[in-house]
């Protein structure tokens, strides 16, 4: 029985990043307008130095608006999670996906040789899974 595919075969190749001394209204309108659900935090030479969610985002947004602060002057630095749980280009999807059950997260950037090279998502893993299902189903018909 063949094993489903390597993170390498369904990852997306340049997922839109921000720097960690952006503005957080900035990224939010990023994440708005291209419909994700975070960013990758990354400084100049690729090396990824966290992740933003939409919930960070909120977190920050409510906090600057609750102290009476203003949200342009919030920086994603601030609002980050810093602990990333990245993969590697060769992990096997099955092992991300179960990963990513356990912690709870719907996405993961993609290392290899300390650089971003890409970013999977659970929407990424369910097609390639998919597609690993209806090559063993045409597979068995033959």
């Amino acid at each position: 029985m063949t094993q489903p595919s390597t993170v390498n075969d369904c990852m997306h190749r340049q997922p839109l990043t921000i720097r960690p001394d952006a503005n957080l209204v900035e990224a939010v309108g990023i994440i708005t307008e291209h419909g994700l659900t975070g960013l990758t935090v990354t400084d100049a030479s690729g090396a990824v130095q966290g992740v933003l969610s939409e919930l960070d985002c909120l977190r920050g947004i409510l906090a600057a608006i609750y102290n009476d602060g203003d949200p342009e002057h919030a920086l994603v630095s601030e609002v980050m999670t810093c602990q990333v749980n990245a993969c590697g280009p060769q992990d096997s999807i099955v092992e991300v996906a179960q990963s990513m059950l356990e912690t709870r997260q719907r996405r993961r950037p993609v290392v290899e040789n300390g650089v971003l090279v890409g970013q999977v998502s659970s929407r990424n893993i369910l097609w390639a899974l998919m597609e690993h299902s209806r090559r063993r189903l045409q597979d068995r018909r033959r």
